[in-house]
């Protein structure tokens, strides 16, 4: 057994949403600042860049958000107690699909989607598309086939 000694553990998920939630309100401070500075720099608001900016601390308060309600309702974790030791973290972690070549095609699939519009060849992300249609659905039913079926 570990010795713990009179620190306690953080609590769950802290350390996930605090920086979560600080990120969120430094892209809002940055939001503000690009969009008084525009004004003041071009009489208006620059509308891309400020939406841009406004979507990121969505994204992190959002997110942080929903760690933050998530870390109320369940135990602490190993990972949250600075003297835990790795036996307290052993058991199952998921399931992940051996040998499978599925990522792959979804990560090329991705490659030409984004490279389609940067190199002026709309065709490239036709054929992402396609293709990334196909990688998720091969990843979603690998198990569904063959040697992997359950």
């Amino acid at each position: 057994m570990s010795n713990h000694g009179t620190r306690k553990p953080t609590k769950p998920l802290f350390t996930e949403w605090f920086f979560l939630i600080l990120l969120g309100a430094f892209f809002a401070l940055a939001a503000a600042g690009y969009a008084f500075w525009t004004l003041l720099e071009y009489e208006a608001v620059e509308p891309i860049g400020t939406a841009a900016l406004t979507l990121l601390v969505g994204l992190f308060g959002l997110s942080g958000g929903y760690l933050l309600k998530l870390s109320r309702e369940i135990e602490t974790r190993p990972e949250d107690d600075p003297y835990a030791e790795q036996h307290e973290a052993a058991g199952e972690y998921g399931h992940f699909a051996p040998w499978s070549w599925w990522p792959l095609v979804c990560g090329l699939a991705v490659a030409l989607i984004f490279l389609g519009p940067a190199l002026h060849a709309w065709w490239l992300l036709g054929i992402g598309a396609a293709l990334g249609v196909i990688g998720v659905a091969g990843h979603v039913l690998e198990f569904n086939r063959r040697q992997h079926a359950h």
